[in-house]
């Protein structure tokens, strides 16, 4: 049985797709970048967004951080809050307090942020902790999120086979088994088809239903 589920937060516990890709068309913009489809934006929904950027949109690496930092000029007061949270998903995580499971955010996005937003809709409570990136990009990638976790948590070596992670992309699969536990993966969020199980998901749910029932019986 697993006594901590780490979860992501962006496609995971929220829907931020407005606030993200409105932010990044925002900071596109800065660059003569016109990207008048949303849909498009999606990818940038949950990776560290310099990568994103250059990945995308072919920016080197100092117009990447210049991109960064103008999304934020939107995000920090107005994206932040384009957000709904998934339906079940307050019963699901009050259902696993009950359980005794300890519950921890581990996120891509600024950790000031990820508080901010927690505050916002309710969910604060449910957290013992809550991990986000830092500000200065110098802890951005979800095994580094994950690895401050570990160190805020005090977990051991030992403890990990009692930790599930769980997020919608592959870089959270990928960063829980860079850091030696495994990870649900959930469809509700912005992976493309097929992309959590080839990233290695241990276990897979496609409705907040299913990943409920997964982590009730494990």
């Amino acid at each position: 049985m697993y006594q901590y589920i780490f979860f992501d937060l962006d496609g995971t516990l929220t829907n931020p797709k407005e606030g993200i890709t409105k932010c990044v068309q925002y900071a596109l913009r800065h660059y003569g970048i016109e990207e008048p489809d949303l849909d498009k934006l999606e990818p940038f929904i949950g990776p560290p967004l310099i990568g994103s950027f250059m990945e995308f949109y072919g920016l080197e690496e100092e117009q990447a951080r210049g991109a960064v930092v103008k999304y934020r000029e939107r995000f920090k007061d107005t994206g932040i809050f384009e957000n709904v949270v998934y339906q079940g998903i307050p019963e699901m995580l009050e259902e696993l307090q009950r359980q005794g499971k300890l519950l921890v955010v581990a996120s891509s996005k600024p950790e000031e942020y990820v508080l901010r937003i927690l505050e916002r809709f309710g969910l604060r409570a449910y957290f013992c902790e809550v991990v986000g990136a830092s500000m200065d990009e110098s802890r951005t990638a979800k095994a580094d999120v994950i690895r401050e976790a570990f160190a805020r948590l005090n977990i051991t070596e030992e403890m990990k086979a009692h930790i599930l992670m769980v997020g919608d992309r592959k870089h959270d699969v990928e960063g829980a088994a860079a850091c030696g536990i495994d990870c649900l993966g959930t469809y509700i969020g912005f992976a493309r088809p097929g992309e959590l199980e080839e990233a290695g998901a241990v276990y897979i749910a496609h409705t907040v239903e299913e990943m409920r029932e997964i982590l009730r019986s494990h």
